[in-house]
């Protein structure tokens, strides 16, 4: 049985880790190579030692109640989406509620993760950590990865000829970008319309001579914000969304999700998306760059030459080069019989543990990506995998789970509530139905908030049927600093929608549970 864990990163999945293992009775030591917790969203003004950062004006894409901790809600009054600040204030919160930092041995990095010889038995790592210029040998009984997947730029010259031996101008890849002074007044290609590049093309549009915003695939563009005002993803990430998409046919939820993003603005018009498969990026100010102007949109780059970069057409007089092209997942620390099992970043099983391993003791935590929080994502996982840990059931995995293609962003719902079923956590909507009607509606036409996986099962949290019946009063929270005098009443409106609801969820509630009695899961109903 594991005893004594390392974690690996002191980020959100280090914390949730090093709390999953206290939850479980475990040992955790968390080994964190820079002075103080947060990882990527610790802010910091140096460009030197390695260490990604996030840049000056970043705000999360996801709001405080689909990405807080499943036991620990944001403060009511802070704002539905955080800035850096905000996220690593509440990441403090967070670590000083549970006592976390005294399990923290900062300024410390992780060198080696090898396998004990007698590993096939014990299943325990020899894990060799340096702290100022000193080295020392630990042997644990488990480990946790938690350095995530922005580790190491992904910058493809290669793919561009002339960057690197015509081209006079500058380049550098995003990882470098922190504001926008060193390009006032230049004219900067963006290279990349993932959510940076075009968060990065939007910022530079006001202090920039010109950008120009580089685009390779196809893209749709989402706003936070709802129809209504509220954040979009709390309106969208619904239980009763994700049965729909499988229960309807998949060609009518494609045109009906098609004339969704286009009623916005149509992305054909503006060059970004057609009817085919897209990427998503969520940017409220991109289409009116774009219709102003500020932002100018081009296809893939063909070459460069001393000062103009070649798309079909020429743009002449290119400063500044600036690839958001993404990050590369590397573990240096990791032994290569180890490492080579899942360079391809497909083979971990669930995404978590690399196959092949005669003992269950290694996790990767927080290496998905999810159309949704992937903090929340990491919390699953860290339960999971401590729990399992701790004791818990571990069923071995079989070649097909591990065929998916794990590059590709997957359904929220869907992954979180898979690794909540290993756990035995997932809500049951049934039994919710015939105990708290009025919880087990807002369970399923709510949002998806993580409170929903603290009802039942191993960390049960007391407070997770207020925290989900009260969360719209946290999201409405920060918005009222100036109150208005309105005397129309929108409360009977919501009592007869729940009303109307019931038998939709007791219909809906009735099939999940006919079908899971014959082994049905959402992942196989969606993949028909």
């Amino acid at each position: 049985m594991v005893q004594r864990v390392a974690v690996i990163g002191a980020g959100v999945g280090g914390l949730a880790s090093v709390k999953c293992c206290l939850d479980e009775g475990l040992e955790p030591t968390c080994f964190e190579r820079s002075e103080d917790i947060g990882g990527l969203w610790r802010y910091t003004e140096s460009r030197d030692g390695g260490r990604v950062s996030v840049y000056r004006s970043v705000i999360t894409n996801t709001s405080k109640e689909m990405s807080c901790f499943s036991d620990f809600p944001c403060p009511e009054d802070f704002p539905n989406f955080l800035p850096h600040s905000l996220l690593l204030e509440y990441f403090q919160m967070y670590a000083q509620h549970f006592d976390l930092l005294r399990h923290i041995r900062f300024k410390t990095t992780a060198l080696s993760v090898r396998k004990r010889p007698d590993f096939a038995t014990s299943g325990q790592w020899e894990v060799v950590t340096e702290t100022s210029g000193i080295q020392e040998s630990h042997i644990f009984d488990a480990v946790m990865v938690c350095t995530g997947h922005y580790q190491e730029p992904y910058l493809p010259l290669a793919s561009f000829p002339g960057i690197d031996t015509r081209f006079k101008g500058q380049y550098l890849h995003s990882r470098e970008y922190k504001d926008v002074e060193a390009f006032r007044g230049k004219r900067v290609l963006v290279v990349g319309i993932g959510n940076t590049g075009g968060d990065l093309s939007v910022e530079l549009s006001r202090v920039a001579a010109k950008v120009f915003l580089s685009a390779r695939s196809s893209t749709w563009v989402f706003s936070r914000v709802s129809d209504h005002g509220f954040p979009l993803d709390m309106v969208r990430t619904t239980r009763f969304n994700h049965f729909l998409d499988w229960l309807l046919p998949s060609a009518l939820m494609k045109r009906i999700k098609f004339w969704k993003c286009n009623s916005w603005f149509n992305h054909v018009n503006y060059g970004l998306a057609s009817a085919k498969r897209c990427g998503i990026i969520v940017n409220e100010e991109l289409p009116f760059c774009l219709l102003s102007g500020t932002v100018v949109l081009k296809p893939n780059v063909k070459e460069f030459t001393e000062s103009s970069a070649v798309f079909g057409t020429t743009e002449e007089n290119i400063d500044v080069v600036l690839f958001a092209t993404g990050y590369i997942f590397s573990f240096p620390f990791l032994e290569d019989s180890v490492r080579s099992l899942f360079d391809d970043n497909r083979s971990l099983y669930k995404c978590i543990f690399p196959p092949q391993l005669e003992k269950p003791t290694l996790a990767i935590i927080g290496l998905v990506q999810l159309t949704g929080s992937v903090m929340v994502g990491a919390e699953m996982q860290a339960r999971w995998v401590t729990g399992i840990f701790a004791g818990g059931r571990w069923v071995p995995p079989v070649k097909r789970d591990l065929s998916r293609r794990e590059n590709l962003k997957m359904s929220f719902i869907s992954y979180t509530d898979e690794i909540a079923s290993c756990a035995g956590v997932k809500p049951s909507m049934l039994r919710l139905l015939l105990t708290d009607p009025q919880l087990a509606l807002a369970v399923f036409f709510g949002p998806c908030t993580p409170y929903q996986y603290r009802l039942m099962g191993r960390g049960k949290w007391s407070g997770a049927r207020e925290a989900i019946l009260t969360q719209w009063q946290r999201t409405l929270k920060p918005l009222r600093t100036r109150v208005m005098d309105d005397s129309s009443d929108g409360s009977d409106g919501w009592h007869w929608t729940w009303l109307l609801a019931l038998p939709v969820a007791l219909t809906a509630g009735f099939l999940l549970s006919k079908y899971s009695q014959l082994g049905w899961t959402p992942q196989a109903g969606l993949q028909v």
